[in-house]
């Protein structure tokens, strides 16, 4: 009796945990939610908007090799007129001692009809020996120059090589990220479609009209910083756009490098490049006007405006505003006072 109670048991809990897994199956397999739908969404604009910025961030090593390539050529071709030119000198010296060599000193005294016009023929041979040696000196130390010169010519071809090859790859990754995004919301209803586009807009209509009452409190900032802050907040509404630097359309690296560029500062198009100019500051110390940076490795950066608000090109699909400093899976790194 016990044996079948305790089958009878058995039978119970593998009969419910098989309706508790048929339950559970549709569940599982259920559509996405529109916030679920919006939140995936976000992310891939988000991670597209990163490797953007890896791609600006291997433009700005690229074309900095391109200069020092063309600065490298320049000075190799200079060596090898150098080197042409001690060349022929050496050749013309070579001909000279052939001309003149003819027998030994020795023989030359021994017949010579007068000593004293030998001698001085003698010292001159000595002259032009002393004269090919300094000129071969001089020939061997610019051959080897140009030589150090052209490894480093293909040293450098290779390293550009490999920023085109990585740029390439990052702005292919941006772009696989907004069609994947693309390609979430291409599958919903047209009114499901609808609805988050309306949403996503009035999101930013709210958010542009916040910006724009933090921006006319934002005073008393002076100098280069002051003068950037204000540049970037007139430029409140603006849409992202990958790799834009203005006017109209801007990255996050784009908008930080023109304002601080109205100011009379020189930054490169990149978040990563622009977090090696000036000093490093702890958050606890940010002063409105330092740029703030995030992501590791660095991709984001934006202009401190107080409070723990900053000014930024945020990503795909968005626009220029002011924020909170809170980027989410983007870690504030430090910011920069320039």
């Amino acid at each position: 009796m016990q044996l079948i109670n305790k089958r009878a048991r058995v039978s119970l809990l593998l009969t419910g945990a098989l309706i508790l897994t048929l339950v559970a199956e549709p569940i599982a397999n259920a559509a996405p939610t529109l916030a679920e739908v919006q939140a995936k969404v976000r992310i891939l604009e988000e991670d597209a908007t990163s490797a953007a910025e890896g791609a600006q961030a291997a433009k700005v090593k690229l074309d900095s090799l391109t200069r020092t390539l063309t600065g490298i050529k320049q000075k190799a071709a200079v060596q090898g007129q150098n080197v042409s030119a001690l060349s022929k000198s050496l050749g013309a010296i070579a001909i000279d001692q052939y001309k003149n060599g003819g027998l030994s000193q020795s023989l030359e005294l021994l017949f010579s009809s007068d000593p004293t016009l030998y001698l001085s023929a003698a010292g001159s041979l000595d002259a032009l020996t002393r004269r090919k040696s300094i000129q071969l000196n001089k020939f061997e130390a610019a051959e080897q120059r140009l030589n150090a010169t052209t490894l480093t010519v293909a040293d450098k071809v290779a390293l550009i090589a490999a920023a085109q090859k990585k740029y390439q790859a990052q702005a292919r990754l941006a772009q696989s990220k907004l069609a994947e995004a693309e390609k979430i919301l291409a599958q919903l209803k047209k009114e499901d479609r609808e609805r988050l586009a309306r949403l996503a807009e009035e999101q930013e209509n709210a958010d542009m009209v916040s910006s724009l009452a933090a921006a006319k409190g934002a005073k008393g900032v002076s100098g280069r910083a002051g003068v950037a802050l204000k540049y970037a907040l007139k430029q409140i509404g603006d849409r992202y756009v990958f790799g834009a630097a203005g006017l109209t359309t801007w990255d996050c690296s784009g908008l930080t490098m023109r304002a601080f560029q109205s100011s009379g500062v020189s930054l490169p198009h990149s978040s990563a490049a622009q977090f090696r100019y000036g000093k490093f500051i702890q958050r606890s110390s940010l002063k409105p006007g330092d740029l703030v940076f995030f992501g590791s490795p660095i991709s984001h950066v934006g202009i401190y405006l107080g409070g723990g608000r900053m000014v930024h090109a945020p990503r795909s699909g968005s626009r220029v505003k002011v924020a909170t400093m809170d980027m989410g899976r983007k870690k504030f790194r430090g910011g920069r006072r320039l």
